[in-house]
């Protein structure tokens, strides 16, 4: 009986020892205008991935220098939002465009960030609800086979991963954005909140930016997280 009860602890120690740890997927998004927070967002420790917007002066160069330090570059690609008060940004792909129109501005997306290996969604809380426009966006993804596409999700009315579904795209979701606002004490329960999706669901992804407060922030925790039980993977690993 007794070495029963040792064999059965045992296995169960071993099925623990061995069960995969949390992951965790972080973004740094909104790169290519300020060149100093660009920088330092990319000596970031571990496998961070980064997204550069299209009509940003330095995305180019950034991305240059994120691929050389080994990182994931993806693409920002503005969508239209709902407010009315938004300024239109360069490469948006908005509901006046014809079927041509979203293709011609989607490749003149990609020509202005190279090493691009995935898409994630720059605003967008009024286009991801359209299934019309997203559909010929995701086939316009789709034709290059090797990209995957994040929904930012900042509307709960999306419809970009059904699409990306119906489209053969793969495709995954936000799951906290680790600064709503740039106060350091958001950012802080941000990043806790982060953690615990991630032992609950057993990954995450996060979506930051390079503000001061978040930068500052992921310096100081990033290094923590493996001695926490967490694995610090690239998005794509989420993914696919």
């Amino acid at each position: 009986m007794r070495r029963s009860l040792i064999a059965t602890l045992s296995l169960l120690f071993a099925g623990t020892a061995l069960a995969d740890p949390p992951r965790i997927a972080i973004i740094i998004d909104d790169l290519g205008y300020h060149l100093a927070n660009g920088e330092r967002a990319i000596g970031l420790p571990g496998t961070i991935s980064f997204s550069f917007l299209p009509g940003s002066p330095r995305a180019r160069y950034l991305a240059n220098q994120a691929h050389a330090a080994g990182k994931e570059v993806l693409l920002h690609l503005p969508l239209q939002a709902a407010s009315t008060s938004a300024d239109i940004e360069p490469s948006e792909i908005n509901l006046d465009m014809s079927r041509a129109r979203v293709e011609s501005a989607f490749s003149e997306a990609l020509a202005a960030v190279p090493h691009v290996v995935g898409i994630n969604s720059h605003r967008g809380s009024l286009l991801t609800r359209h299934p019309g426009h997203m559909t010929w966006l995701m086939q316009e993804i789709a034709k290059r086979e090797q990209f995957f596409f994040i929904d930012s999700y900042t509307t709960h009315h999306s419809v970009a991963l059904q699409i990306a579904a119906e489209s053969g795209v793969d495709a995954t979701r936000r799951d906290v954005f680790l600064d709503p606002d740039r106060s350091p004490e958001t950012v802080a329960r941000e990043f806790e909140r982060m953690k615990e999706v991630a032992r609950r669901r057993g990954q995450v992804v996060a979506i930051g930016h390079p503000y001061p407060s978040t930068l500052e922030l992921l310096e100081r925790e990033l290094p923590r997280l493996i001695e926490e039980g967490f694995e610090l993977v690239r998005v794509s690993e989420v993914v696919r």
